[in-house]
């Protein structure tokens, strides 16, 4: 079984993360406003700008608090799949600056959920903490 955690972007700009392990039925409940006191059914419509497979619950569900504890600026890198922007932010919220950019994702403790193959980073590999 899979689970999902999931970024919509709300009609006004806002953004709401979520966890689920059937993500065609969630959306189709957002996007419904069958959810009733959801944060997503007064701001339709949405759209879904971000969502990543997991294999267990645990997983997603720390993916989606990790993300709801991010700034605007910080959610909208992972939906650009900017990883480099990504970690810039998370070390400038620690003040410590990264020991190099390059092409190649560096990444802070803080980001414990699994990549999607992006910037030619296999999926497979898991972050490594930036020493800095």
């Amino acid at each position: 079984m899979s689970f999902w955690v999931y970024i919509l972007k709300c009609f006004d700009g806002s953004y709401y993360t979520g966890h689920t392990d059937d993500l065609e039925s969630r959306l189709d409940m957002h996007v419904t406003g069958r959810i009733i006191g959801c944060y997503t059914r007064k701001r339709r419509p949405l759209s879904l700008v971000f969502s990543q497979e997991f294999t267990t619950r645990e997983e997603a569900l720390t993916a989606e608090r990790q993300i709801k504890g991010w700034g605007r600026n910080k959610k909208e890198a992972l939906i650009r799949d900017d990883w480099i922007e990504i970690s810039r932010l998370a070390t400038s919220r620690n003040s410590s600056p990264l020991v190099e950019k390059t092409s190649r994702p560096q990444f802070s403790a803080e980001f414990p959920f699994k990549l999607q193959e992006a910037a030619g980073v296999p999926s497979s590999v898991r972050p490594e903490p930036v020493e800095g």
